[in-house]
Protein backbone atom coordinates (compact mmCIF):
# COMPACT_ATOMS: atom_id res chain seq x y z
CA UNK A 1 0.00 0.00 0.00
CA UNK A 2 1.79 3.53 -1.06
CA UNK A 3 0.53 5.66 0.76
CA UNK A 4 1.60 9.68 0.69
CA UNK A 5 1.25 11.84 3.44
CA UNK A 6 1.15 15.24 3.43
CA UNK A 7 1.50 16.62 7.56
CA UNK A 8 5.08 15.27 8.86
CA UNK A 9 5.69 15.64 12.34
CA UNK A 10 9.03 16.91 13.31
CA UNK A 11 12.13 14.56 14.59
CA UNK A 12 13.12 11.18 14.15
CA UNK A 13 10.79 8.56 13.12
CA UNK A 14 13.74 5.67 14.20
CA UNK A 15 12.87 7.79 17.93
CA UNK A 16 9.03 7.56 17.73
CA UNK A 17 8.82 4.24 17.13
CA UNK A 18 11.39 3.45 19.76
CA UNK A 19 9.79 5.18 22.44
CA UNK A 20 6.65 3.94 21.65
CA UNK A 21 7.90 0.44 21.75
CA UNK A 22 9.63 1.07 25.41
CA UNK A 23 6.51 2.13 26.26
CA UNK A 24 5.19 -0.74 25.50
CA UNK A 25 7.34 -3.34 26.61
CA UNK A 26 7.39 -0.71 30.49
CA UNK A 27 3.91 -1.54 30.62
CA UNK A 28 4.11 -5.26 29.99
CA UNK A 29 6.70 -5.33 33.03
CA UNK A 30 5.10 -3.16 35.28
CA UNK A 31 1.33 -4.12 35.20
CA UNK A 32 1.59 -7.50 33.98
CA UNK A 33 0.09 -8.66 37.33
CA UNK A 34 -3.11 -6.44 36.76
CA UNK A 35 -4.12 -4.03 39.47
CA UNK A 36 -4.54 -4.83 42.66
CA UNK A 37 -7.71 -4.05 45.09
CA UNK A 38 -6.69 -1.00 46.12
CA UNK A 39 -5.90 0.32 42.38
CA UNK A 40 -8.87 2.40 41.26
CA UNK A 41 -7.52 4.86 38.92
CA UNK A 42 -5.48 4.00 35.18
CA UNK A 43 -4.69 6.62 32.52
CA UNK A 44 -6.66 8.75 34.45
CA UNK A 45 -9.48 6.50 33.98
CA UNK A 46 -11.44 5.80 37.08
CA UNK A 47 -12.07 1.67 37.70
CA UNK A 48 -13.34 1.00 41.19
CA UNK A 49 -16.97 0.61 39.60
CA UNK A 50 -16.23 -1.93 36.57
CA UNK A 51 -18.39 -4.25 35.39
CA UNK A 52 -15.31 -6.56 34.86
CA UNK A 53 -12.62 -7.65 37.41
CA UNK A 54 -10.27 -4.75 37.66
CA UNK A 55 -7.05 -6.70 38.32
CA UNK A 56 -8.08 -8.06 34.55
CA UNK A 57 -7.75 -4.04 32.85
CA UNK A 58 -4.30 -4.09 31.79
CA UNK A 59 -2.40 -0.71 30.22
CA UNK A 60 -1.54 -1.78 26.68
CA UNK A 61 1.69 0.51 26.59
CA UNK A 62 0.32 3.94 25.29
CA UNK A 63 -1.13 6.15 27.81
CA UNK A 64 -4.84 7.87 26.77
CA UNK A 65 -4.77 9.28 23.02
CA UNK A 66 -1.67 7.65 22.38
CA UNK A 67 -3.24 6.32 20.00
CA UNK A 68 -4.89 9.07 18.31
CA UNK A 69 -8.12 8.44 17.27
CA UNK A 70 -9.00 10.24 13.73
CA UNK A 71 -11.47 13.34 14.15
CA UNK A 72 -11.95 15.13 11.04
CA UNK A 73 -11.77 12.54 8.25
CA UNK A 74 -11.10 12.94 4.85
CA UNK A 75 -12.35 10.76 1.94
CA UNK A 76 -11.28 10.78 -1.66
CA UNK A 77 -13.05 8.48 -4.70
CA UNK A 78 -13.00 5.40 -5.59
CA UNK A 79 -10.77 6.04 -8.66
CA UNK A 80 -8.02 7.40 -6.61
CA UNK A 81 -7.96 5.32 -4.03
CA UNK A 82 -7.79 2.26 -6.43
CA UNK A 83 -4.21 4.06 -7.35
CA UNK A 84 -3.35 3.61 -3.75
CA UNK A 85 -4.90 0.33 -2.48
CA UNK A 86 -3.41 -2.91 -3.47
CA UNK A 87 -5.95 -5.13 -4.55
CA UNK A 88 -5.79 -7.89 -1.15
CA UNK A 89 -5.22 -4.42 0.83
CA UNK A 90 -7.79 -4.98 4.05
CA UNK A 91 -10.71 -2.25 4.67
CA UNK A 92 -14.19 -2.28 6.52
CA UNK A 93 -17.07 -1.51 4.23
CA UNK A 94 -20.28 0.43 5.16
CA UNK A 95 -23.21 1.10 3.53
CA UNK A 96 -25.71 3.45 5.54
CA UNK A 97 -28.59 5.93 4.70
CA UNK A 98 -26.93 5.68 1.66
CA UNK A 99 -23.91 6.28 2.17
CA UNK A 100 -20.64 3.96 1.17
CA UNK A 101 -17.37 4.31 2.72
CA UNK A 102 -14.11 2.18 3.13
CA UNK A 103 -11.62 2.87 6.14
CA UNK A 104 -8.58 1.00 4.99
CA UNK A 105 -7.21 -1.34 7.95
CA UNK A 106 -3.63 -0.01 6.99
CA UNK A 107 -5.15 3.22 8.38
CA UNK A 108 -6.83 2.01 11.23
CA UNK A 109 -3.90 0.05 12.90
CA UNK A 110 -2.22 3.54 13.81
CA UNK A 111 -5.38 5.10 14.87
CA UNK A 112 -8.18 2.37 15.87
CA UNK A 113 -10.82 5.02 16.08
CA UNK A 114 -12.72 7.45 13.43
CA UNK A 115 -15.49 9.48 14.91
CA UNK A 116 -17.31 9.73 11.46
CA UNK A 117 -21.04 10.44 10.39
CA UNK A 118 -23.31 8.36 7.67
CA UNK A 119 -26.14 10.17 7.03
CA UNK A 120 -27.91 11.56 9.82
CA UNK A 121 -26.17 8.93 12.00
CA UNK A 122 -22.71 9.36 13.71
CA UNK A 123 -20.72 6.84 13.58
CA UNK A 124 -17.30 5.06 15.69
CA UNK A 125 -15.53 3.34 13.49
CA UNK A 126 -13.34 1.04 15.28
CA UNK A 127 -10.65 -1.77 14.81
CA UNK A 128 -8.47 -3.87 17.55
CA UNK A 129 -5.18 -4.56 15.69
CA UNK A 130 -4.57 -7.35 18.79
CA UNK A 131 -7.55 -9.34 18.15
CA UNK A 132 -8.25 -7.97 14.60
CA UNK A 133 -11.95 -7.02 15.51
CA UNK A 134 -13.96 -4.46 13.32
CA UNK A 135 -16.83 -2.43 15.16
CA UNK A 136 -18.81 -0.03 13.94
CA UNK A 137 -21.16 1.56 16.79
CA UNK A 138 -23.79 4.12 16.29
CA UNK A 139 -22.47 6.86 18.29
CA UNK A 140 -25.65 8.20 20.13
CA UNK A 141 -27.47 7.56 23.43
CA UNK A 142 -30.41 9.51 24.51
CA UNK A 143 -30.03 11.61 21.53
CA UNK A 144 -26.95 12.61 22.63
CA UNK A 145 -23.66 12.58 20.44
CA UNK A 146 -20.77 11.24 21.42
CA UNK A 147 -16.98 10.86 20.47
CA UNK A 148 -14.41 7.97 21.67
CA UNK A 149 -10.81 8.29 21.93
CA UNK A 150 -8.71 5.14 22.78
CA UNK A 151 -8.21 4.74 26.46
CA UNK A 152 -4.84 2.62 25.87
CA UNK A 153 -6.59 -0.31 28.06
CA UNK A 154 -7.23 -3.63 27.12
CA UNK A 155 -9.13 -5.84 28.71
CA UNK A 156 -9.15 -9.51 27.41
CA UNK A 157 -6.37 -8.11 25.09
CA UNK A 158 -9.53 -6.00 23.38
CA UNK A 159 -9.34 -2.55 23.01
CA UNK A 160 -11.14 -0.04 25.75
CA UNK A 161 -12.41 3.38 23.65
CA UNK A 162 -13.53 5.95 25.70
CA UNK A 163 -16.28 8.75 25.11
CA UNK A 164 -15.36 12.11 25.95
CA UNK A 165 -18.16 13.31 27.20
CA UNK A 166 -18.44 10.90 30.49
CA UNK A 167 -15.50 9.06 29.82
CA UNK A 168 -16.89 5.84 30.65
CA UNK A 169 -14.89 2.79 29.55
CA UNK A 170 -16.53 1.09 26.40
CA UNK A 171 -15.65 -2.85 25.66
CA UNK A 172 -15.00 -3.15 21.59
CA UNK A 173 -16.34 -6.44 21.50
CA UNK A 174 -18.92 -5.92 24.28
CA UNK A 175 -20.70 -2.78 22.69
CA UNK A 176 -20.83 -1.53 26.42
CA UNK A 177 -19.64 0.59 28.81
CA UNK A 178 -17.76 -1.14 31.46
CA UNK A 179 -17.01 1.74 33.98
CA UNK A 180 -18.03 5.17 34.28
CA UNK A 181 -21.82 6.74 33.96
CA UNK A 182 -22.52 5.00 31.12
CA UNK A 183 -21.59 1.89 32.85
CA UNK A 184 -23.66 -0.96 31.90
CA UNK A 185 -24.97 0.94 28.84
CA UNK A 186 -25.21 -0.47 25.25
CA UNK A 187 -24.67 1.00 21.83
CA UNK A 188 -26.32 -0.19 18.80
CA UNK A 189 -23.66 -1.71 15.85
CA UNK A 190 -23.52 -1.86 12.52
CA UNK A 191 -23.33 -3.98 9.85
CA UNK A 192 -20.11 -4.24 8.04
CA UNK A 193 -17.83 -5.49 5.54
CA UNK A 194 -14.22 -6.38 7.04
CA UNK A 195 -12.71 -7.33 3.23
CA UNK A 196 -10.54 -7.10 0.44
CA UNK A 197 -10.53 -3.72 -1.14
CA UNK A 198 -10.56 -5.34 -4.55
CA UNK A 199 -13.65 -7.37 -3.17
CA UNK A 200 -15.59 -3.56 -1.82
CA UNK A 201 -14.73 -1.71 -4.96
CA UNK A 202 -16.05 -3.95 -7.42
CA UNK A 203 -19.49 -4.51 -5.26
CA UNK A 204 -19.36 -0.41 -4.92
CA UNK A 205 -17.54 1.74 -7.48
CA UNK A 206 -19.00 4.53 -5.98
CA UNK A 207 -17.35 4.34 -2.35
CA UNK A 208 -15.51 6.72 -0.59
CA UNK A 209 -12.41 6.02 0.93
CA UNK A 210 -10.53 7.16 3.80
CA UNK A 211 -7.37 9.15 3.28
CA UNK A 212 -3.84 8.94 4.55
CA UNK A 213 -4.18 12.67 5.35
CA UNK A 214 -4.98 12.38 8.81
CA UNK A 215 -3.53 14.73 10.16
CA UNK A 216 -0.81 12.60 11.93
CA UNK A 217 2.75 11.33 10.63
CA UNK A 218 2.54 7.45 10.46
CA UNK A 219 4.08 4.88 8.13
CA UNK A 220 0.57 3.27 7.37
CA UNK A 221 2.26 1.29 4.50
CA UNK A 222 4.17 -0.76 7.36
CA UNK A 223 1.84 -2.93 9.14
CA UNK A 224 3.43 -3.39 13.05
CA UNK A 225 1.41 -6.33 13.65
CA UNK A 226 2.34 -8.19 10.85
CA UNK A 227 4.42 -10.61 12.92
CA UNK A 228 1.87 -10.54 15.38
CA UNK A 229 -0.76 -12.31 12.70
CA UNK A 230 0.96 -15.18 11.98
CA UNK A 231 2.48 -16.55 15.50
CA UNK A 232 0.13 -18.87 17.65
CA UNK A 233 0.66 -16.79 20.83
CA UNK A 234 -1.11 -13.59 22.22
CA UNK A 235 0.79 -10.33 23.96
CA UNK A 236 -1.70 -9.79 26.92
CA UNK A 237 -3.44 -12.50 28.64
CA UNK A 238 -6.75 -13.28 28.23
CA UNK A 239 -9.98 -14.69 31.04
CA UNK A 240 -10.43 -18.25 28.83
CA UNK A 241 -9.08 -19.77 25.98
CA UNK A 242 -10.00 -22.72 23.78
CA UNK A 243 -7.79 -24.63 21.76
CA UNK A 244 -10.52 -26.03 19.35
CA UNK A 245 -9.47 -23.61 16.63
CA UNK A 246 -5.87 -21.98 16.09
CA UNK A 247 -5.75 -19.17 18.30
CA UNK A 248 -5.64 -16.15 15.14
CA UNK A 249 -8.09 -18.45 12.97
CA UNK A 250 -10.57 -15.83 11.55
CA UNK A 251 -14.51 -15.94 12.85
CA UNK A 252 -17.54 -13.98 12.32
CA UNK A 253 -18.98 -13.89 15.91
CA UNK A 254 -22.88 -13.73 15.94
CA UNK A 255 -25.45 -13.55 19.20
CA UNK A 256 -29.08 -14.21 18.52
CA UNK A 257 -31.18 -14.18 21.40
CA UNK A 258 -28.90 -14.95 24.20
CA UNK A 259 -26.99 -17.75 22.09
CA UNK A 260 -22.78 -17.33 20.46
CA UNK A 261 -21.84 -19.11 17.55
CA UNK A 262 -18.45 -18.64 16.03
CA UNK A 263 -18.47 -18.76 12.22
CA UNK A 264 -14.59 -19.73 11.12
CA UNK A 265 -14.54 -18.23 7.67
CA UNK A 266 -11.57 -21.15 6.33
CA UNK A 267 -14.97 -23.53 6.95
CA UNK A 268 -17.93 -21.30 5.27
CA UNK A 269 -15.55 -21.13 1.84
CA UNK A 270 -15.27 -24.80 1.78
CA UNK A 271 -19.08 -24.89 1.54
CA UNK A 272 -19.37 -22.08 -0.29
CA UNK A 273 -22.64 -20.16 -0.51
CA UNK A 274 -25.07 -19.59 0.40
CA UNK A 275 -25.87 -21.49 3.80
CA UNK A 276 -28.16 -21.73 6.37
CA UNK A 277 -28.05 -22.57 10.04
CA UNK A 278 -30.23 -21.81 13.24
CA UNK A 279 -28.70 -19.65 16.12
CA UNK A 280 -31.57 -18.58 18.73
CA UNK A 281 -34.54 -20.24 17.16
CA UNK A 282 -33.97 -18.37 14.85
CA UNK A 283 -33.26 -19.14 10.88
CA UNK A 284 -30.37 -17.68 9.10
CA UNK A 285 -29.08 -17.32 5.66
CA UNK A 286 -25.41 -16.63 5.71
CA UNK A 287 -23.73 -15.33 2.10
CA UNK A 288 -20.13 -14.66 1.25
CA UNK A 289 -18.58 -11.86 -0.49
CA UNK A 290 -16.12 -12.18 -3.60
CA UNK A 291 -12.94 -12.72 -0.58
CA UNK A 292 -14.89 -15.40 1.29
CA UNK A 293 -16.23 -13.06 4.22
CA UNK A 294 -19.97 -13.79 5.54
CA UNK A 295 -22.83 -12.01 6.20
CA UNK A 296 -25.99 -12.94 7.92
CA UNK A 297 -29.50 -12.82 6.96
CA UNK A 298 -32.87 -12.91 9.20
CA UNK A 299 -35.86 -14.80 7.57
CA UNK A 300 -37.15 -11.43 7.02
CA UNK A 301 -33.66 -10.56 5.11
CA UNK A 302 -32.25 -8.34 7.40
CA UNK A 303 -28.75 -7.95 7.52
CA UNK A 304 -27.32 -8.94 11.30
CA UNK A 305 -24.60 -7.22 13.26
CA UNK A 306 -21.79 -10.06 13.46
CA UNK A 307 -18.43 -9.55 15.50
CA UNK A 308 -15.28 -10.39 12.74
CA UNK A 309 -11.79 -11.26 14.81
CA UNK A 310 -9.73 -13.81 15.48
CA UNK A 311 -10.85 -16.91 17.49
CA UNK A 312 -9.47 -16.09 20.66
CA UNK A 313 -10.86 -12.87 20.80
CA UNK A 314 -14.47 -14.13 20.45
CA UNK A 315 -13.75 -17.31 22.83
CA UNK A 316 -12.63 -14.73 25.61
CA UNK A 317 -15.64 -12.94 25.73
CA UNK A 318 -17.87 -15.92 24.70
CA UNK A 319 -16.63 -18.85 26.45
CA UNK A 320 -20.13 -20.76 25.99
CA UNK A 321 -20.04 -20.21 22.43
CA UNK A 322 -20.93 -23.26 19.82
CA UNK A 323 -18.83 -23.29 16.73
CA UNK A 324 -20.44 -23.84 13.24
CA UNK A 325 -19.26 -27.16 11.65
CA UNK A 326 -18.56 -28.96 14.90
Amino acid sequence: MKLIHAHLHQGSKRARYMVTFAGLMLGLLLYSGGLSARDTRLNGFVLDDALVPINEILPGGPPRDGIPAIDKPVFIGATEADRILSPDDEVIGLVHLGEVKAYPVAILNWHEVVNDRLGEDPVAVTYCPLCATATVFIAELDGRTLEFGVSGLLYNSNVLLYDRQSESLWSQVMARAISGPMKGRMLNTLPLSLTSWQSWYRRHPDTRVLSADTGYFREYERDPYRRYATINKLMFPVRSQSRALPLKEMVTGLVVNGEAKAYPHRILNKSGGPLFDTLGGERLRITLDPAGNPHFFSEDGRELSGQPGYWFAWFAFYPETAIFGQ
